[in-house]
């Protein structure tokens, strides 16, 4: 950050290992050089969590915090546009709600984006014009998209990485399982509860099959709390109302209800660290990086957690590589490397986040790690000889550059 130019910094660390803290050590620099720093998250639940965290951090300090979501209206919002123009508030942690036209800052120099997968590019683009100059850039996820893992070969994005777990953490056992073995699966489900364990069970929900998902889902949880009538079960889905989500959300994590049935809602942030067993139903409609995702939300206490992963018997050649690496390891990189080999790179200079939109006709960005090393430097040295694009023998390069450049937004410069 005090190199003098705009920093592009990609942190992946696992799920737990501490990325918020190093997320507001960073934001207290900002702000000890006279300059606001903002937090953006991809849901209200999570940014509520984030606000909470650092408050707590910071109790006793005098640095004024704000949080902005969808649901933050009237004076109280005001208050908070008012205080950002002003210089006031220094630290604004929020949703979407952040990137809207009427948010805008005294001087923005540090902007932090949580698990960035769940943001599309042009959305992350917005933020860089709250600033005169573009502020630095901090994106931080425990599942690289492979657009990024690609940026980090391109070099585009410089990566940190914390690549240990905090002490006392195990790492979670993986288990795939055919959905006839139900029997064995709630019995080891009913030996959890009794040792004071909470359990969640997901369920996919994707818009092309709405209907038929949320039916499997309320089927889903009359089932269970048919199987486990002394449980309370509560559940949660996208399309509940937010006050009606966060009082399911509070059963659980309070330890009221033992049992979460759940959408994918459920995937980013949220820290029970009772909570000991993840099944995944229909696992095999589930991306690596989101089965990865859902995985963390288990593990954040001392005990053994399980994550098992339930399908059907017909698996797809792909459907089964992608259960075979989630049961192999916890590794966040190389699940997205694995991720890169069977999903393409994402278009590099467009905004689809994934699938080969990429041109490459002989090359291969998960395979040719080294010579793309080799070729970024060999680009940097002429860039460094020939910042103005004016010597003859860089003609065609330049030239060429040019022409894939048609379009005016640099996509490629916004992590």
């Amino acid at each position: 950050m005090g190199i003098g130019r705009q920093m592009n910094r990609l942190l992946q660390g696992d799920v737990g290992s501490g990325k918020t803290l190093v997320a507001l050590m960073s934001m207290l620099i900002a702000l000890d050089n006279g300059y606001q720093a903002c937090m953006m998250a991809p849901t209200e639940i999570l940014a509520n969590q984030h606000y909470e965290t650092i408050c707590q951090f910071l109790y006793g300090m005098n640095v004024r915090v704000e949080l902005l979501t969808g649901s933050i209206k009237g004076k109280k919002r005001e208050s908070i546009l008012q205080g950002l123009l002003t210089g006031e508030v220094q630290i604004l942690i929020g949703t979407h709600a952040v990137i809207e036209d009427t948010v805008n800052f005294a001087s923005l120099g540090y902007v932090v984006i949580d698990e960035q997968h769940r943001f599309g590019v042009a959305q992350r683009a917005r933020l860089w014009k709250k600033s005169e100059q573009p502020p630095h850039v901090l994106v931080m996820t425990a599942t690289p998209i492979p657009r990024t893992l690609a940026m980090t070969l391109y070099g585009d994005l410089d990566v940190s990485i914390i690549d240990e777990l905090p002490p006392g953490r195990k790492p979670v056992a993986t288990v795939h399982q055919f959905d006839n073995h139900r029997e064995s699966l709630y019995r080891s489900v009913r030996k959890q509860i009794e040792e004071g364990r909470q359990i969640y069970i997901v369920y996919p929900l994707i818009e092309e099959s709405e209907k038929i998902d949320l039916k499997n889902l309320e089927e889903g949880y009359l089932h269970i709390c048919e199987i486990f009538p002394n449980c309370k079960v509560c559940k949660v889905h996208g399309k509940m109302k937010p006050a009606e989500k966060d009082a399911q959300m509070q059963l659980f994590v309070s330890g009221q209800a033992q049992i979460m049935v759940a959408t994918t809602v459920i995937e980013v942030g949220v820290n029970v660290p009772n909570a000991s067993v993840m099944i995944i139903e229909n696992a095999e409609r589930f991306g690596l990086s989101q089965l990865h995702q859902l995985r963390g939300r288990v593990g954040r206490g001392a005990e053994q957690s399980y994550c098992i992963l339930v399908t059907g018997y017909k698996l797809a050649e792909d459907t089964r590589k992608r259960l075979e690496i989630m049961v192999r390891t916890n590794d966040g990189f190389e699940i997205a490397e694995a991720d890169l080999k069977l999903r393409g790179p994402g278009d590099l200079e467009g905004t689809q986040q994934s699938g080969v939109a990429f041109d490459l006709k002989i090359a291969d960005i998960a395979k040719d790690g080294q010579l793309l090393q080799y070729v970024r430097e060999v680009a940097q040295a002429i860039i460094e000889k020939d910042p103005e694009g004016i010597l003859p023998e860089n003609e065609v390069l330049w030239k060429q550059l040019k022409t894939l450049r048609k379009t005016n937004v640099n996509w490629a410069a916004i992590s």
